[in-house]
Formats: C-alpha cells, sequence, structure tokens
C-alpha cells in the first residue's frame, strides 16, 4: 500500500505515530489538518513530505475555488503555511512550489501536477534502488553484503519502496542481502519502529542496533556499506539527514566502508551552497525528556534535541539518486556530474 496518495478529494497517508502497533490510513480534508500530521510526523521523509506538500496545495486550490473563480492571494497565503511546516527538509518546499507553478491554471491544473509528483517519486525509487545495488557490489566486491542504516528511509518515507532503504529491500530481493543492521534512531524510534516494521514484512534477514553501537560495531567490522537518506543536500554535497548520521560517516571513514547517500534528485538544493546554510530543525524537550506518554527524565530539565545533523561531503563515498551516481571523495560534484536515464 502506498504510505500517501490522493483518494475521493483528499489526502490519504499512513499515519506513522501509530506503527508498527496499529496500521491506520488518516484521511486529510483540510489544510490545518495536514500541517498538523506534518509537524506530529504521521507523515515524514523527504520524498513523502514532497507529495505531501503538492497534494496539500491541490487541495488549498480546491478549499479556494468557487466555481470556475480561483481566490489567487488566499491560495498562495495558505501555501505559504503549507511550505514552512518544517524547515529542515527541501522536499516539501519544493513540492509546494512545483505545484504552485499550475496555480494559475486552476485546481485540477494543481492536482494533475501533484500526481505526476506522486508517479515520478514511485519511478524515482525503483531507479535509485537499482543504481544503489549495482553500485554497492561494485565498490564492495561482495555479490552479498551486509549493510547499516539509520532512521527510516523505505516506504514511508516515500510513496513506495523508499530511498536507502530502497537499495536494502532491492538487495534482498536480488540475493545480495546478508544482513540489515538499521539503528533505532533516537528519540523518537524511527528505526525500531518504522524500518524493523518494514523489514520484517519484506522477509529480509536483520537485527535491530542502539544507535551508540553503530559506530563500535563498524569498527569491528559489522557492515560492509552504511546507506541513509537525505532531507538537504547542498550545492557541495554537504548532506542533512536525521541525527546520528555523522557518527556514522565518521565510524565508516575510520573503518573503510563506503558511505551512502540515497535520495531523490528533489532533495538536492543548489541554492544552499554548504551544509552551514542549513536550518536545523530544535524539535523541544519533550521528544527527550519522555516517550509514549511516560516521563523518563526529572521535571523540569531542558534538552537539545536536533532532529538532524549534517555530513561533510568528503565523509560521503556517494549520492546516489535516480538519474546519477555521485562520488564527493574523488572529486565530483553536483554541478558538473551529468545526468543520466532513469533505471530500469
Amino acid at each position: 500500500m502506498r504510505t500517501i496518495d490522493w483518494a475521493d478529494g483528499a489526502i490519504e497517508l499512513i499515519d506513522q505515530t501509530l506503527l508498527p502497533h496499529r496500521l491506520e490510513v488518516h484521511r486529510v480534508t483540510e489544510l490545518q489538518e495536514l500541517i498538523a500530521d506534518i509537524q506530529r510526523l504521521a507523515v515524514r521523509g523527504a520524498p513523502a513530505l514532497g507529495v505531501a506538500g503538492a497534494l496539500g496545495t491541490a487541495l488549498i486550490a480546491r478549499a479556494h475555488t468557487t466555481g470556475d473563480v480561483l481566490d489567487l492571494p488566499s491560495a498562495q497565503r495558505d501555501a505559504a503555511l503549507l511550505r514552512e511546516a518544517r524547515p529542515t527538509a527541501v522536499n516539501l518546499s519544493w513540492g509546494v512550489d512545483r505545484a504552485l507553478t499550475r496555480l494559475t491554471e486552476g485546481a485540477e491544473a494543481v492536482l494533475a501536477e501533484a500526481l505526476t509528483i506522486r508517479d515520478e517519486d514511485i519511478a524515482a525509487c525503483v531507479s535509485m534502488g537499482l543504481r544503489g545495488a549495482d553500485l554497492t557490489r561494485e565498490l564492495t566486491g561482495k555479490q552479498s553484503v551486509n549493510v547499516m542504516t539509520i532512521c527510516n528511509t523505505g516506504s514511508l518515507a516515500t510513496v513506495e519502496r523508499g530511498t536507502a532503504l530502497g537499495v536494502i529491500q532491492t538487495l534482498f530481493e536480488q540475493g545480495s542481502l546478508t544482513e540489515a543492521f538499521p539503528l533505532e534512531t533516537r528519540p523518537l524510534l524511527q528505526g525500531a519502529r518504522l524500518t524493523a516494521w518494514e523489514l520484517q514484512r519484506m522477509g529480509a534477514p536483520f537485527r535491530l542496533l542502539i544507535d551508540s553501537a553503530g559506530p563500535f560495531l563498524l569498527s569491528r567490522g559489522i557492515a560492509d556499506a552504511v546507506f541513509i537518506g537525505a532531507d538537504r543536500i547542498a550545492a557541495n554535497g554537504d548532506t542533512a539527514n536525521k541525527v546520528g548520521s555523522f557518527s556514522l560517516a565518521l565510524a565508516a571513514k575510520h573503518a573503510g566502508v563506503p558511505f551512502f547517500v540515497v535520495a531523490p534528485e528533489s532533495t538536492v538544493d543548489m541554492r544552499t551552497a554548504s551544509g552551514a546554510d542549513i536550518q536545523i530543525e530544535d524539535r523541544g524537550t519533550d521528544e527527550v525528556a519522555g516517550f509514549g506518554g511516560m516521563r523518563t527524565a526529572p521535571e523540569g530539565i531542558t534538552a537539545v534535541n536536533p532532529a538532524f545533523d549534517v555530513t561533510p561531503h568528503e565523509l560521503i563515498t556517494a549520492i546516489i539518486t535516480e538519474r546519477r551516481v555521485v562520488r564527493p571523495q574523488l572529486g565530483e560534484t553536483l554541478a558538473e556530474t551529468p545526468f543520466g536515464p532513469l533505471l530500469p
């Protein structure tokens, strides 16, 4: 099933806050509902947020259309609210802005563009999986590999299949996955709750790791490659992803293990020069001070809770998109590396 889609005049999305205990589809008909779902992480993952932004813009266009007349200023005002719902992931604003290019043509044109974005995401994930699986075998010299990943980058982070976890799924389907090692991903446990759920559903062999064990176990040779997704890739290749990614990149460098970033071209932000220019969302104290409605830290404490960190491009073996592979450690750049076709 799809993580996010359009059905009968509304957005339908899997409420990821309820997984793995309950699979529930939430039907969204109002802008404020969608913004709330984005902010509480009912829908999350950069590509899925791009689709959410586009479909949300279609909702907005419909809400501000009376007869055949679209109230452009009101629609543009609401679209601005949607694009700012989460600041770090560039795909959300990208999806909104691309759908807005059809706004003067009317609500149905906006919806058509949003559905095109949805379909492009599905095709991109297939292509990234194939490119990533081929590159993994090439650089490791192995036909079957152990891999490590953080957060959730599977179908729940996209429409179908996924980015980094999509590569792992492709390796599994091709008989090239020995074992996967997802990190639990504190503080909201997207790895333990979501990635483990997806790996279990696909029947892939895996064992769950606590976050702080990942770097040490890489030094002991537990994995042949590390895969992460991305919420924003700067023009120089610096990559913002779930906090903990930077630590894995440092450990992978120490262990001589390839470190792969897997993300669609829509996550590449050539307007952002480097990782130093990426705004990092801090989600406050509550997520750190407790979990699942239970307080685990003393009352009155405060926390620093960055949702993301930035991995410098020098630590990235390859950036894998649906149309190309860019290898920063070899001096390749996003600006100069040409685009190829979608696979297959």
